[in-house]
């Protein structure tokens, strides 16, 4: 019989539904049986591709004698950390503070009031690895609650209070850019993996936004460093098991140095993030693999994971009926069964894909590339436009196999800020590499986002077949007003600007920080938590402050109104002691310093569509200075935007205007001049 989470707009959610324990929502209702029953509450907190909250869903939550045991001792509540970013984040900095460290599940034990006294993540079935098993833990928090209320109130209440005092950075009295410099130096130095590419240990993350700043910091200063590191952590990822050679696409982080074993779960925002890196690469380098690879993520995201609304969905589990990466892995056998149907010599794209008998992981294959394409093309004494024509042969054969197979679950909610990265990768990319669908495909994602998530005026967080819930956060605001910039500048329609500048207002008016600085992740009139969360790293997507940055400096620029430079401003202190120390959990914000460093400017690219235009958005777009807003548009613009108002044409011909906060200098109609003056 399905439980209380039947109704849910959350996948994840909706995957609990048949549980025998009696899950229900996070919401008054819940507190409010707690209370009645005086019992604490059991919180648990996952998401849908979640490897490891599948294994204690099967373990745990799906044994009829443990799920008995939870209904009656507990009140039982379920929450997709997707859908409530913001019950993840508090419950997470406590999970943190009382365990050193955390993951999902999250597991977390409240008072009825909402207050955590014990927390976990994992916990077994059986006691194993020095680990207590979940019943025991049941058994142990239960008997606490009855014989020792007091001291678990004590507790609860000591880390409410540690929580709500709680601060991980120190504003700075002005803002440094030389932190940059510095936060530099300690990645070249202490994290880049200079044999394996990419940054830390085991298991690796994609690390995109540390990577796009690095390639942005080699754009202004030209350190080599910076281009070498990040360029070979891109050409590791492409080539090994963490992208999907077969489809396209990244999984979530590799559980190796060698970027060989992914962890199987595929991400929105990872390659959202990932597509720009990629692209921006590409402009820089002219690299022809990097180009293969941001086409490749571009179609995955506009095939795999977009909606019939245009909109795209969050994730692709790791897990297939129970078994993580079961639709990825090929058997040796197999491959030989598919290759030997197509006439080709096996030995020959079984080493290219760096596959054998014995496997490279659990007796199976995780397809990649050991050798690049054009060294491994040169070895077999193949052409380069001979290997690609034979290689395309092999991959289309091998993905439709591949697609017999049983495939991942899907996420299908549609989540605004991903969403917005992703259609900020999208016109990044489709600008750079000169795709215009791209950018078209990012608009109809934009229009979709305004029509369904904007409710009484409103913006949403998430919906799910059309309806949306839970009101958005402050990086939902941030990323879509980026997002609308974005396509402001790409298309110079002044509605995407008046969007933007109406997300932005709403964000600071309702999340601004007046005494901490920066701002909150939740609204003034948000439900109320144990403590107001503000979301300070630049993890796995990027946090809500180190956007309203960026969006704040675009804004002073294009408006001329220099309060948004001062919130810009004010922002980056904020977080730029501890992006200074701590450089790979502020990549985003770091990226701000270096726009900071080089002096935010924009250029205006104003005439007919036609050639001559393209060439100076070109010039313009491929500088890829930081901190420049490049706008191209029509000669019957309008006056909406106050960078725009009272420029046009040159004698007929396409102009470009390079402007300080609406100073210009005089209009350029040669590209090598617009150059020129981007060199100043």
């Amino acid at each position: 019989m399905p439980n209380r989470l039947a109704d849910a707009t959350s996948p994840y959610l909706q995957q609990h539904a048949d549980n025998p324990v009696d899950w229900r929502p996070w919401g008054d209702e819940a507190f409010d049986e707690a209370k009645r029953r005086d019992v604490p509450i059991f919180l648990s907190v996952g998401y849908s591709s979640c490897h490891w909250c599948h294994v204690m869903a099967h373990e745990s939550f799906e044994d009829a004698a443990i799920a008995a045991d939870l209904n009656e001792r507990f009140v039982n509540v379920k929450v997709d950390r997707e859908e409530r970013p913001d019950v993840d984040a508090v419950y997470m900095q406590a999970v943190q503070a009382m365990t050193g460290r955390g993951g999902w599940p999250m597991s977390v034990f409240l008072t009825p009031g909402g207050a955590p006294f014990f927390a976990g993540t994992y916990w077994p079935k059986e006691p194993r690895h020095g680990m207590p098993s979940f019943p025991q833990v049941m058994e142990a928090v239960a008997e606490a609650w009855v014989e020792r209320r007091d001291e678990v109130l004590g507790s609860a209440a000591s880390i409410s209070t540690a929580l709500e005092g709680h601060r991980d950075h120190t504003p700075a009295d002005e803002v440094d850019p030389s932190a940059a410099d510095e936060a530099a130096r300690v990645v070249l130095e202490r994290a880049w993996d200079r044999q394996l590419g990419g940054f830390g240990r085991a298991p690796k993350f994609p690390q995109a936004m540390t990577i796009e700043w690095l390639l942005h910091r080699h754009a202004r200063t030209g350190e080599p460093d910076a281009l070498r590191a990040s360029v070979q952590a891109l050409d590791a990822m492409a080539r090994g098991g963490i992208h999907d050679q077969l489809a396209g696409g990244f999984a979530r982080y590799s559980t190796d140095a060698r970027w060989l074993v992914p962890h199987f779960e595929k991400m929105l925002y990872d390659n959202a993030l990932l597509l720009s890196a990629y692209a921006t690469a590409t402009a820089l380098t002219g690299d022809p693999a990097l180009e293969r690879t941001t086409r490749s993520t571009a179609s995955y995201l506009l095939t795999d994971l977009r909606t019939p609304e245009g909109t795209f969905v969050s994730a692709l589990d790791a897990d297939t009926e129970g078994e993580e990466g079961r639709t990825y892995v090929w058997s040796y056998d197999e491959l030989l069964d598919v290759l030997a149907g197509l006439g080709v010599d096996p030995a020959v794209w079984t080493r290219y894909l760096g596959s054998s008998s014995a496997g490279n992981w659990e007796g199976t294959n995780v397809l990649h590339e050991p050798v690049p394409r054009e060294r491994f093309a040169a070895e077999k004494d193949m052409t380069p436009e001979a290997f690609d024509v034979a290689w395309e042969r092999v991959r289309h054969a091998l993905l439709e196999r591949r697609d017999r197979r049983v495939q991942p679950g899907v996420d299908d909610k549609v989540l605004t800020d991903w969403n917005a990265l992703a259609i900020r990768g999208l016109v990044r990319a489709g600008l750079l590499l000169e795709e215009p669908g791209w950018v078209v495909a990012a608009a109809q994602a934009a229009d979709a986002l305004h029509d369904l998530h904007v409710v009484d005026g409103r913006l949403h967080h998430t919906s799910k077949a059309g309806r949306a819930s839970v009101p958005a956060f402050l990086e939902d605001h941030a990323l879509l007003a980026l997002a609308d910039l974005e396509l402001f500048q790409a298309t110079g329609d002044a509605r995407w600007y008046e969007r933007a500048l109406a997300l932005a207002t709403e964000a600071h008016d309702r999340f601004h920080d007046a005494e901490g600085g920066g701002w909150f992740q939740t609204a003034d009139d948000a439900e109320t938590l144990i403590t107001r969360p503000k979301e300070t790293w630049d993890n796995a997507t990027p946090a809500g402050t180190s956007v309203m940055v960026e969006v704040g400096i675009a804004l002073a620029g294009l408006t001329g109104d220099l309060a948004w430079r001062d919130r810009a401003l004010d922002g980056l202190k904020t977080l730029q002691e501890s992006a200074r120390r701590m450089a790979t959990g502020y990549g985003w914000l770091l990226r701000q310093l270096e726009a900071v460093a080089a002096g935010p400017r924009e250029v205006v690219i104003i005439g007919v569509p036609g050639p001559a235009r393209d060439a100076l958005a070109r010039t313009a777009r491929r500088a890829l200075l930081p901190g420049t807003v490049v706008v191209v548009t029509g000669p019957d613009h309008g006056d909406a935007v106050a960078v725009l108002a009272g420029r046009g044409e040159v004698d007929g011909r396409p102009a470009a205007y390079v402007c300080r906060e609406l100073a210009c200098e005089r209009p350029v109609t040669e590209p090598d001049e617009l150059a020129a003056l981007l060199r100043t």
